[in-house]
């Protein structure tokens, strides 16, 4: 019993799914594209991501650079007591003393700042990415999720068509004498179970809604393709790419930070050093002076300073790596996992579609038949009819998980980075 037994429901069905997508018709619906592009644009986090980018390169541009020059102002050998107390000139020695002063440290360490500097810029690009991939990824799951829910909607509109079709056949069935009485109560049974089932569905489709717009805005109450999207899933060709993943992409910078890292502790252990100019104005009488001063820093202890944050950064390297092979390791069990549940959705889903649900409609035409011609009861036709409705419910769900599964395997393991 579908839709081509009854050829006045479809423009009721059609007109009430788009009724429930509060859709437009003169305006095409939003496609999967077109959301996971608006995600992009649009998600707060992804801003702040961006964020952080801009700011890892900001501080890029100063890493290399000598650290500000310091202005020093003073007094020199000031008299405080004797005939010359309390005067800035009648003593030879007392100066009025400027100076500037300009540290400079090694060239090893400020290589190794810059080197640490661009790594951050790259480590942020990475979690960029990594966000990203995440952003698009969930937006696809809560697309997904809610064409699931509208599909069983739509579904509704057809079971409610055929029951009022039913209540019409049960009462002609009554007025000819060939159904009991009691059975006219069986249809509005079956419409209040229907109305029961509908609301849950309805208040899924508003936690739809409401999922997808967390990811889109108040785009997402609009009318969407409610068509399922599909991507390849090929089993070798995603096993070639685990390593492409992107959070295991995203140690090679956090590598590179600490490789810089290390270097410039090393540098530490090398002396870096310092020039001050100074003028000193005396009184009148006597001459004003000139004073040039080189500093260096005498990194004598080194088993106690420098050695040991040269060991704490290379302990952190040694963590990095192993913590890297415990994702590689996670994400290789995640990609199996995927992959054998997606493979078991294919084949459920192909079987309730290809073998259940043609049976399960043949046994209701035929039981439909045969109730028409009083040769069977009204309680086996309504059982019919739940094993049809539960099974093609169950397809759409089926089919809402395998998108899912192919969802989460093309956009964490699948897609090109980018």
């Amino acid at each position: 019993m579908s839709l081509s037994h009854f050829p006045v429901v479809r423009p009721v069905v059609l007109a009430w799914a788009l009724a429930l997508a509060g859709a437009d018709v003169s305006a095409a619906p939003l496609t999967l594209d077109q959301a996971l592009q608006q995600a992009v644009q649009s998600y707060p986090a992804l801003a702040a991501q961006q964020a952080r980018v801009d700011a890892a390169r900001q501080a890029q541009i100063p890493a290399a650079e000598l650290p500000d020059p310091k202005l020093g102002i003073g007094i020199e050998n000031f008299p405080v007591s004797g005939p010359n107390a309390g005067s800035l000139t009648a003593d030879f020695m007392t100066m009025q003393r400027i100076s500037l002063l300009q540290e400079v440290p090694n060239a090893d360490k400020r290589r190794a700042r810059r080197e640490v500097a661009d790594a951050r810029v790259a480590e942020a690009g990475a979690g960029q990415l990594v966000l990203r991939r995440e952003v698009r990824r969930d937006t696809a799951l809560a697309w997904i999720t809610r064409i699931t829910v509208e599909k069983k909607l739509a579904w509704f509109g057809q079971l409610e068509q055929e029951n009022r079709l039913l209540a019409t056949t049960v009462r002609a069935r009554i007025a000819s004498g060939q159904a009991q009485l009691a059975e006219a109560v069986v249809p509005q049974q079956e419409a209040l179970k229907l109305a029961d089932q509908r609301d849950d569905l309805q208040a899924q489709q508003q936690q739809a809604v409401a999922g997808l717009r967390r990811w889109l805005g108040p785009t997402a109450d609009g009318a969407q393709d409610t068509s399922w999207p599909s991507w390849p899933v090929g089993r070798a060709a995603l096993q070639a790419r685990l390593h492409q993943h992107p959070e295991l992409r995203a140690f090679e910078p956090r590598e590179q930070v600490l490789a810089a890292e290390v270097r410039e502790a090393e540098a530490a252990k090398h002396p870096d050093w310092g020039v001050e100019l100074a003028y000193q104005r005396r009184g009148q009488q006597f001459g004003d002076m000139v004073s040039l001063e080189f500093g260096f820093d005498l990194p004598l202890f080194t088993e106690r300073r420098q050695d040991p944050r040269i060991a704490a950064k290379q302990a952190e390297r040694i963590g990095l790596a192993a913590e890297r092979e415990s994702m590689l390791r996670s994400h290789t069990e995640e990609l199996e996992r995927d992959l054998a549940e997606y493979e078991r959705l294919e084949r459920i889903s192909n079987r309730q579609r290809d073998a259940l649900l043609p049976l399960l409609e043949t046994k209701l035409n035929l039981l439909l038949t045969s109730y028409g011609a009083g040769q069977s009861s009204l309680a086996e036709l309504v059982f019919a009819r739940a094993e049809r409705q539960a099974a093609h419910l169950q397809l759409i769900e089926l089919e809402g998980q395998r998108s899912l599964a192919a969802a989460r395997l093309h956009f964490i393991f699948g897609e090109d980075a980018e």
